[in-house]
């Protein structure tokens, strides 16, 4: 990850804005990492992965609330519209930095995790071993995740929120993660700075 300690700059006179590396083999290493003890991932996570930074580096806030599904994500989890779904939004930046490394936004459905109550409760982020830890915990295991990838200009509010340029591109990246019965159990919704994220997918083919 030598890359990660590389900074880039597009702003005259703004400091160097920490880049992050994004490689598909995260989903693999966090379902290596799903059923380890919460201990024993507590000292990194995908941030810190991606980046290279510590968790030390890193200022963290997650925010959590009770909503409805709406026709996109009721078509997305495959339940009717308004079945109530916990929203999670994330976001981390390096504690140098004003801006964070993306802007996160994920939607589990509440009554597959509402049995393990820490599961309800933003305090308890960041959780150590992520979204795949946590399901892990109301009995889900991970079986694939799907990502789409798009890029657009940054609107305003985003380019506010993640202190870009104007003009400047943003990676939008939707995650579906589906369950051993082929459930989804996961949509997330990525907003990644185009100046400072590297997307990087690595495919292994099977020896004939």
């Amino acid at each position: 990850m030598s890359q990660a300690y590389e900074k880039t700059t597009d702003v005259p006179g703004r400091p160097p804005r920490t880049p992050a590396v994004r490689d598909n083999s995260r989903h693999q290493w966090e379902k290596d990492r799903a059923r380890k003890p919460r201990a024993a991932c507590a000292g990194d996570g995908a941030t810190e992965r991606d980046t290279g930074l510590t968790t030390g580096d890193l200022e963290f806030h997650a925010s959590y609330r009770l909503t409805g599904a709406t026709p996109e994500l009721a078509e997305a989890f495959g339940v009717p519209p308004g079945t109530p779904l916990l929203e999670r939004t994330y976001r981390t930046r390096h504690a140098t930095e004003p801006a964070p490394l993306s802007l996160v936004t994920s939607y589990l459905r509440h009554d597959l995790v509402e049995a393990n109550p820490d599961l309800l409760d933003e305090t308890n982020e960041p959780w150590p071993g992520g979204t795949q830890s946590q399901l892990h915990t109301v009995g889900i295991e991970v079986d694939r995740i799907e990502e789409r990838v798009t890029v657009r200009a940054a609107t305003p509010e985003e380019a506010r929120d993640l202190a870009l340029a104007a003009g400047t591109p943003v990676i939008l990246l939707r995650k579906t993660s589906y369950d051993i019965h082929d459930r989804v159990v996961d949509v997330a919704f990525c907003t990644l700075p185009g100046d400072r994220t590297e997307l990087r997918f690595t495919t292994r083919l099977e020896r004939w």
